[in-house]
């Protein structure tokens, strides 16, 4: 019985593809220009399991953005990038330019993690955490309270130029404004520390660059996210262009169910659609009015979906008025809507090889930055040895070669730091025994190393290179010792 069921829906389906197509292939006959003008979106508000989600990403993120320059960590804002003084300040972790692989894997890290989360549940990034999709909903929600629901935006639009237009408009537009220059602002916190910030603003000694940076970004923000909002979605981000290849038949994605769906056609409620022979759609257009980006689900996968789940909210609370079942349009696999499958035999699906093998390498990766930022030493010591100065006899005997070695602390107090040298017998260095290295701060020492001829070639030394290191050694935690491998020349013996 079941599988008559399923090829009654079928042929229905095949009908209603049948119409589809035509109307699809009419459309693609018609003349397509290289630039086809804006069709503004009436967005339709929708409440749901998924705009839940959404509203708590939004506040997630919003918290954390404009929160996170105000936070204290040890006297100083714990997240700066400090690009004057070079140094990013990541609550109790300070970071150099030399420290730069460790922004290159945690970039690395970023790219699995979207390649990961895309190959189990498609556009997860864009439908809940992405900036665009973020503050479009922000600014779609604050003129939804203005200027009313979609009904209402449209017929204001249409209407005649009056006072309660100027007004409404107006309104909203600057506090869209607001909403972008206070993003503006927040973002330069982020470069230049907010208190510091606040003072400068107050006595309007704003620098050229931060006065820039703050409404740049602030107008992009309103242009974007309130003017062409699915525009930058459908022609501006390349992740939509290349999203595809990481799919399979196992992602979740946000899918209609042409089985249980076709065809589709209004109908009363409470008159089963199966002796009419319909499926669940009653084409209220409900998926389309809802989209932000204003596809038709319906028509499959595209590469204007962002996968924020809205269509299946609005479809989901029609189904409920017709007395239907949810999921109708629902996150699931290809291989699941078309096998039928359960819950269980999607979820062990999604536990495929590609998804395993990022997994352990992103946790590898992961583990591995930890472990490397936890044996990460706050000193650091790079020698070069002075090519200018060839090695030379001084008044004592003593052979003397110089080096440069150039000391960072990058630790938020300061430390004194002992430099010894080993490698040859008889070496010792000549004037510095210790340095005073400041928190925060670098230094450029002009080492001179001397070594009894004697002593050396006894032991083992020849005229020429001989491999020699400078140890660093901090008082106040002698275990973490520095280490730096050069050469040492001894000239020819007479």
């Amino acid at each position: 019985m079941r599988q008559i069921f399923y090829a009654k829906v079928e042929e229905a389906a095949a009908t209603s593809s049948s119409a589809d197509k035509d109307r699809r292939e009419k459309k693609d006959k018609q003349p397509q220009g290289l630039f086809a003008a804006r069709k503004k979106l009436y967005v339709r508000d929708v409440k749901g399991f998924f705009d839940n989600w959404r509203w708590i990403f939004v506040w997630l993120t919003q918290i954390v953005f404009y929160g996170l320059p105000w936070l204290q960590w040890n006297g100083r804002q714990a997240l700066l990038f400090d690009l004057n003084e070079h140094k990013f300040y990541i609550f109790g972790l300070i970071f150099w330019p030399s420290d730069v692989v460790y922004m290159t894997i945690l970039l690395i890290i970023c790219a699995l993690a979207l390649f990961l989360f895309t190959a189990v549940a498609g556009r997860l990034w864009c439908g809940y955490a992405c900036p665009q999709t973020v503050y479009t909903e922000i600014f779609m929600w604050v003129e939804n309270k203005i200027e009313g629901n979609r009904v209402a935006r449209m017929r204001l639009d249409k209407a005649p130029l009056s006072a309660n237009k100027i007004m409404r408009k107006g309104l909203k537009h600057f506090i869209w404004a607001v909403i972008g220059l206070w993003s503006g602002y927040t973002l330069v916190a982020y470069f230049t520390p907010i208190r510091e910030l606040f003072l400068e603003t107050i006595h309007f000694t704003l620098s050229a660059s931060e006065v820039f940076w703050i409404f740049f970004y602030g107008f992009m923000m309103y242009l974007f996210a309130g003017w062409m909002r699915e525009q930058v979605c459908k022609y501006m981000c390349p992740y939509a262009r290349f999203q595809s290849v990481m799919f399979d038949a196992d992602t979740l994605i946000v899918t209609y169910d042409v089985k249980r769906g076709e065809s589709r056609g209004p109908r009363k409620k409470g008159i089963n659609p199966r002796e009419q022979g319909k499926g669940d759609c009653i084409d209220c257009g409900v998926c389309v009015d809802v989209c932000p980006t204003g596809i038709d689900i319906r028509d499959g996968l595209q590469y204007e979906c962002i996968g924020c789940g809205a269509c299946a909210d609005g479809c989901d609370d029609i189904m409920v008025k017709m007395g239907y079942p949810k999921g109708l349009i629902r996150y699931d696999t290809e291989n699941g809507v078309q096998q039928n499958s359960s819950k269980m035999d999607i979820v062990r699906r999604i536990l495929r090889g590609r998804v395993l093998l990022y997994t352990v390498v992103l946790l590898a990766l992961v583990i591995g930055l930890v472990y490397s930022l936890g044996q990460r030493s706050v000193l650091k010591m790079r020698v070069e040895r002075d090519a200018r100065t060839v090695a030379r006899v001084v008044e004592s005997g003593m052979v003397e070669n110089v080096y440069r070695i150039q000391l960072s602390n990058a630790d938020e107090k300061n430390h004194t730091i002992s430099v010894s040298a080993h490698g040859l017998n008889g070496i010792s260095i000549k004037g510095v025994d210790k340095v005073e290295l400041p928190a925060l701060s670098t230094q450029t020492l002009a080492l001179k190393v001397q070594v009894d001829q004697t002593k050396a070639r006894t032991a083992g030394g020849t005229s020429g290179t001989n491999p020699i290191e400078i140890h660093l050694t901090p008082l106040d935690f002698k275990d973490d010792v520095l280490s730096e491998k050069t050469i040492f020349m001894l000239p020819k013996q007479d």
